[in-house]
This record gives structure tokens, sequence and C-alpha cells, in this order.
């Protein structure tokens, strides 16, 4: 399952807004990548592209042994889901805090991305920040500190500080 760019062609908030009684439509996603196609709900798939994707550590330690390019794709895959929050609301809390713990909490982590694409790990940094303040992700007034204090800390690198 592979649907963290579709979020763009997704007209769930559209169509709530041209409802008249303002619920929020059901939307499902048939995934047709196997023989056994199944239809999901939006949040399903999108909890379940996460898991296999973004939070799955086969995926994201072979993005990252490719190097630049990988620390890049990690990076995109967290703004797509960011994306689906702003366009459907359909990403559980759990989703951003577990990234948070694997790519933020992690000092080792920290340090492998900014060592391979400082440019996507500050994105990374500034994705996190804006889904918090966009009111997709609930998180401590600690961790939200902690991560000013690394983007910070992040571009000081980037421009030679």
């Amino acid at each position: 399952t592979d649907v963290s760019h579709y979020y763009d062609s997704d007209p769930t908030k559209v169509i709530s807004g041209l409802r008249n009684d303002k619920k929020k439509p059901m939307a499902m996603m048939a995934d047709t990548t196997t023989a056994n196609a199944q239809v999901r709900s939006l949040s399903e798939t999108v909890r379940l592209d996460a898991r296999t994707k973004l939070l799955n550590p086969k995926f994201y330690e072979g993005m990252l042994a490719s190097g630049y390019e990988g620390t890049r794709e990690i990076t995109k895959r967290l703004r797509n889901t960011m994306g689906w929050s702003a366009t459907a609301g359909e990403v559980d809390n759990f989703i951003y805090e577990d990234a948070n713990d694997t790519f933020i909490a992690d000092e080792a982590m920290q340090q492998r991305l900014l060592d391979t694409n400082p440019n996507a790990f500050r994105d990374m940094i500034t994705t996190f920040l804006e889904a918090n303040g966009r009111g997709y992700w609930d998180t401590s007034e600690e961790n939200i500190e902690r991560l000013q204090e690394l983007y910070q800390e992040v571009e000081d690198r980037i421009e030679g500080v």
C-alpha cells in the first residue's frame, strides 16, 4: 500500500463543505496491490501506510542506507501524512507521536538524519511543528520546545554558524 501522495486529490473536506448537514463523508479506498483487493476506510488506509512505510524500520533503514535521497523520502512521507490531516483529518495522533519517537526523540537517529541530509531533517522538524501548530498533532509543550531548539541547531549547522 502506498497512498501517501493521494491526499492532494481527496475531496473529503470539499464535499463536507457542500453538504447541507455538514457531516463528514466516509472516504473509502480500494487496495488493488494484490490479487485480493480490499476496500478500507481512509483512516485504516492511512494507518496501514504509516505502519508499512514511515514507521517501519525495514523501510526507513533502507531509505537511510540509500543516503541523501532516502532521508528526503522519509521527510516527504511525513509531509504527506500531514497532507492527509489537512485534507481529510484522518491521521491518528499516535502516528505523529510514533514518528516523533522514531526520528526526533532518538538522538542517534537525529544524528543520522542530520549527517545524511540536513535540509530534509530541518524540513522534518518543520513538519512536526506545523502539524502541531495546525492542531493535527497533540504533544507536550516540552516536546514542542525541544523541536524548536533542534530546528535552530540544524539551521545553524546548515548556515555554518
